[in-house]
């Protein structure tokens, strides 16, 4: 088990000794999302913004007018919701080179309850033109995409979690736009990102005592979809089910379906969240808004049923 905000505030650190054009801005809130470990190593180009999120949105924007690489990090329920009107006009109509991670995304906040919950930031982000959306599933990935962030020109919006995540790689975690299969099946296929991409696998191993044949997929590319990837499941499996910490409105089930309705229409179903979460700990929420893996296969087994 390892920390992708961990993992995020000691890539910024890295990237900050390779370059000078590295800075960051955060709300309020650098020890938690992880960029205070920048902040102590290179405060003149750090900047904590207080709780003034879209004045920081419109900061970044104009350092990144001037040359800047600007990563701007705070909760996703206040980066995406407070400050989407900044990040609209401000940064992605002049497709500025302006990196959005945002950390605490989806129910596994926990107890901070559901006005901390974001679980309608993918969707936001999704719709908005020349944002790029990504979701890692681990520490590793993590690290790998903040880097491939930090020289890739525009605007991204990079999603973490706060709780620590499972170890699934250790090296080539991450190429952009693309899905990881990390498990090949036959019967069905399971498309999932962030700390339900574990989850998934083992749903697989329940499917599998069940006599079922499960394909699992790590998408951690939310906008752009990996294309080739779903139609090859559709085609190959007949079978998508996608699961994530999110409103199933929007994220990566909405992209997902999109992609399948145009090329290829088969069955889908989604496990996901519908309407707002609340306070608990982020087991017991799982289990309430069913993000289990005896949930992801209950609803992969009925997808089978299904013509």
């Amino acid at each position: 088990m390892m920390s992708m905000r961990e993992a995020y505030g000691k890539t910024l650190v890295a990237l900050g000794r390779e370059r000078e054009d590295i800075v960051v801005l955060d709300a309020d809130l650098a020890e938690s999302t992880k960029t205070i470990m920048f902040a102590e190593e290179f405060p003149d180009r750090f900047r904590d913004m207080g709780i003034s999120e879209q004045d920081m949105m419109s900061t970044a924007a104009g350092l990144a007018l001037a040359g800047k690489t600007v990563f701007v990090s705070s909760f996703a329920m206040f980066a995406a919701g407070r400050a989407y009107n900044q990040i609209r006009n401000n940064i992605c109509y002049m497709n500025l080179n302006v990196k959005i991670v945002a950390t605490h995304g989806g129910i596994s906040v926990g107890e901070d309850g559901s006005s901390h919950q974001a679980l309608e930031d993918l969707s936001l982000m999704r719709g908005l033109p020349n944002m790029r959306v990504i979701a890692p599933s681990d520490a590793r990935q993590t690290e790998e995409v903040i880097r491939f962030v930090a020289k890739e020109p525009g605007p991204f919006y990079v999603r973490l979690v706060r709780p620590k995540a499972p170890v699934l790689y250790q090296e080539n975690a991450f190429t952009f736009g693309r899905v990881n299969k990390l498990r090949d099946g036959n019967d069905v296929s399971i498309f999932a990102h962030g700390l339900l991409v574990s989850i998934a696998l083992e749903a697989a191993e329940v499917l599998k005592m069940r006599g079922i044949s499960a394909r699992i997929y790590d998408s951690p590319t939310i906008k752009p979809v990996d294309k080739e990837a779903v139609i090859e499941a559709a085609e190959e499996t007949g079978r998508i089910l996608v699961a994530e910490d999110h409103s199933i409105t929007g994220g990566l089930g909405s992209a997902i379906a999109e992609t399948v309705v145009r090329y290829k229409p088969i069955p889908m179903d989604f496990v996901g969240v519908e309407g707002f979460g609340q306070s608990g700990t982020p087991e017991m929420l799982f289990r309430m808004y069913g993000l289990t893996s005896f949930h992801i296969a209950d609803r992969a087994e009925a997808l089978l049923d299904r013509d």
